[in-house]
């Protein structure tokens, strides 16, 4: 009578465990999902203030930026740069593009280097 007792309780126990580690999981999960990566509304926000005027909203280029060739930010050539050159372009500028590193934080370099890779999947 024990035995069976004991085997209860042990069962008992295990799914108490078990219910425990499952509504923890579920728990980190669904913050995980409520705290989306960098790509925010602040990183959009940067971009549309400091990028759209050439690179335009979607990143194919404005009217402004296709008039002076701009490349278009969704296109393989970019999306294949390492994301240590996308930062550097975008901190010391290239071409007819000016220097962000005066106005720009690293992170907010860093939030837009994750904004354009996000572009691709909007072409």
């Amino acid at each position: 009578m024990k035995e069976d007792k004991l085997q209860k309780h042990m069962i008992f126990g295990c799914a108490m465990l078990l219910a425990l580690f499952i509504g923890l999981m579920l728990f980190v999960t669904s913050i995980v999902q409520a705290n989306p990566a960098p790509d925010s509304a602040a990183s959009s926000a940067t971009f549309r203030t400091k990028c759209a005027m050439c690179h335009g909203p979607d990143g194919s280029g404005s009217e402004i930026g296709k008039s002076m060739n701009v490349t278009d930010l969704r296109s393989p050539a970019v999306q294949k740069l390492p994301d240590a050159e996308l930062a550097q372009v975008i901190s010391n500028g290239k071409g007819g593009m000016p220097s962000f590193k005066s106005s720009l934080s690293e992170d907010q370099i860093h939030s837009l280097v994750v904004h354009i890779r996000s572009l691709h999947q909007k072409k």
